[in-house]
């Protein structure tokens, strides 16, 4: 199944998406909700609503504007050293554990609302990360188990602010500016694509210029291993978010000279067989113009 969580002028919605189409689940079965949480706590819901589906009138998905798959996630975890030539481009030994940190809730946002460049650093960087969403409750999970906690697969944009990432050996600061890490939009079941999401291309770009592009057979840790090496140390909830790394082609390694992300440009990571997770960039002085508009 590929789900869109969206707004349209009848509230926000969990939408089965085929092509261009989508269907309002939520219309179908109130307990559906309005994120993917109430898909997630209850399994055999969608499959019950299969007959309805089929009958249900669709619309068009660019009709939606999208949200965040899960609203409030309770843990958002991700991996900072996850392919090799990255780790090389920046310039660090490959190491022997993976490099994890933490995302607050203000640091996130769904694709298509802007990212935002702070007043502060004019060094906005893109990370194009496929992103788990955990679908169980689970602590010492087994490797040969881990996929069974996997609910599904999203598109993250890591985006990073270079010079406050480098400020201290722990990277908090440069990754948890305000509306920077861009979520969705949509999420794929286990089932529609390759084991693990092995095997699929990602790429990153404004218009035509390809930023980066590789694939996720080329991450060192991945998804059964980096589900069992973090829930030795953490329980793992139903909707708790895990980004796994980006390949290289980061701005800041660029040659001659870092490639920032700049205002009115659009930056798009698509991970085959999941999506496009696009975002504008804005100068945050016009992001903070719009609010007070609103």
């Amino acid at each position: 199944m590929k789900y869109l969580v969206g707004e349209t002028s009848e509230g926000t919605a969990v939408f089965a998406v085929n092509e261009g189409d989508a269907v309002n689940l939520t219309a179908l079965d109130p307990k559906v909700g309005a994120d993917l949480m109430g898909v997630i706590s209850q399994p055999a819901l969608v499959e019950s609503l299969s007959d309805k589906i089929q009958a249900a009138p669709k619309i068009s998905v660019d009709s939606i504007t999208p949200a965040l798959p899960i609203a409030a996630p309770g843990t958002i975890i991700c991996m900072g050293l996850n392919y090799t030539d990255h780790i090389k481009e920046g310039g660090y030994d490959i190491p022997e554990y993976p490099a994890l940190f933490m995302r607050g809730k203000n640091s996130i946002m769904a694709a298509g609302k802007p990212m935002v460049r702070p007043t502060c650093s004019e060094q906005l960087d893109y990370e194009a990360e496929l992103m788990l969403i955990v679908g169980k409750r689970g602590r010492h999970i087994s490797e040969e188990d881990a996929l069974d906690f996997v609910f599904g697969y999203t598109v993250f944009n890591d985006g990073s602010v270079r010079n406050y990432q480098r400020k201290t050996h722990q990277w908090t600061p440069g990754k948890n500016f305000d509306d920077t890490g861009a979520i969705g939009p949509f999420t794929v079941t286990p089932d529609e694509i390759p084991e693990g999401a092995s095997g699929l291309k990602i790429e990153s770009r404004v218009g035509s210029e390809i930023l980066q592009s590789s694939n996720t057979a080329n991450m060192i840790w991945g998804v059964r291993k980096v589900i069992a090496t973090i829930s030795e140390y953490t329980t793992l909830e139903p909707g708790d978010l895990i980004a796994l790394g980006t390949p290289p082609g980061v701005g800041h390694a660029k040659k001659p000279n870092p490639r920032w992300l700049k205002p009115g440009e659009t930056v798009e990571i698509e991970i085959e067989g999941i999506g496009i997770c696009a975002s504008p960039v804005i100068d945050e002085a016009d992001a903070d113009k719009k609010a007070a508009a609103e």
